[in-house]
């Protein structure tokens, strides 16, 4: 094995390390009884509302496979589509792009419906982009509605969050601008980078903060009416935090989503924040995983089949 093949589990195994240090500092006074008291007191209307953002939230992700295809000017259907993208992002989620890419799974997946590996490659590429367009768009919204938020984690002027609000939504106007200026492909060595059209850059800005709104909407229901803090701070605090897990290629955000949380809802009680945290990762992380290994495995063992006839057919071919 590289070095370079190494080095991203051992950040991630460090983030982990980190992570858990400091939360451990965090919690140490805390009883485990008063956390599960906390989970328990989380009521069946919330669970609900809960368990619709989760599932809102994988819809939208598997929306972003449909525009990257519709990009791609490529054709396939939505059951497999949403079956693929799902199974991508429960692993990823989970075990951290840095053990186990969702590349290989959309490569196994896609190349059966015969996409290239160049348009493979591409797709990816412009999740990972549309993603990060959520990401930015809903930095520079939460920084603009609350400009103190900030304020949770360092002690800076309230301008300055406004200021890079105001840098973030130029540079998507640029993007924007591109689209209806309908900029020239480029060819860099085997790929083709075209320029999204502009009605797959509009649903962009629909779909890319929509996933993350109904991600953030799961802690949100979660938290106990009478100390939830709103809806935009717990949205500001998640794109933090979900940003650091992923940077940090911590599998599931392991102590980093915990440590980003408790510092930015330090006047909610730690124990509701761990109570909705745990709700989060049972619907968003914990029964997704279980789903995606069941639909790999099934995918695998299907595959595996289908080579066999093919195999039995060479074999002895009808005369």
């Amino acid at each position: 094995m590289k070095w370079k093949d190494a080095i991203w589990p051992c950040v991630g195994l460090a983030a982990v390390v980190l992570s858990c240090w400091i939360l451990y500092k965090e919690v140490r006074g805390l009883s485990l009884d008063d956390i599960w008291v906390s989970f328990q007191n989380v009521g069946l209307s919330q669970w609900a509302m809960s368990i619709v953002c989760a599932l809102l939230a994988y819809a939208v992700l598997a929306y972003y496979d449909r525009l990257a295809l519709r990009h791609l000017d490529r054709h396939v259907s939505l059951p497999f589509v949403a079956a693929t993208s799902f199974t991508t992002y429960a692993l990823s989620h989970n075990i951290g792009a840095s053990v186990f890419s969702g590349a290989v799974v959309r490569y196994r997946a896609y190349s059966s419906r015969g996409l290239s590996t160049s348009e493979i490659a591409l797709l990816i590429a412009f999740c990972s982009f549309t993603f990060a367009l959520g990401i930015l768009v809903l930095t520079a919204f939460t920084q603009l509605a609350d400009p103190t938020m900030i304020r949770r984690y360092v002690d800076v002027d309230s301008r300055v969050p406004i200021g890079l609000a105001i840098v973030i939504i130029l540079a998507i106007g640029l993007y924007v601008f591109g689209s209806f200026k309908g900029f020239r492909p480029r060819r860099i060595g085997s790929f083709v980078i075209q320029y999204p059209r502009r009605d797959v850059v509009m649903r962009q800005l629909i779909a890319a903060p929509l996933e993350i709104v109904a991600a953030a909407g799961i802690i949100y229901f979660a938290l106990p009416p009478e100390h939830n803090p709103g809806f935009v701070i717990v949205l500001a605090i998640f794109v933090v935090s979900f940003s650091l897990a992923l940077v940090s290629h911590a599998p599931g955000g392991l102590g980093v989503l915990e440590v980003t949380f408790l510092t930015g809802l330090s006047d909610v009680p730690e124990t509701s924040v761990l109570a909705a945290l745990l709700v989060f990762r049972i619907l968003y992380l914990l029964i997704p995983f279980a789903m995606a290994i069941v639909m790999v495995l099934t995918f695998e063992q299907s595959a595996m089949r289908q080579r066999r006839r093919a195999a039995a057919g060479t074999l002895n071919p009808r005369t």
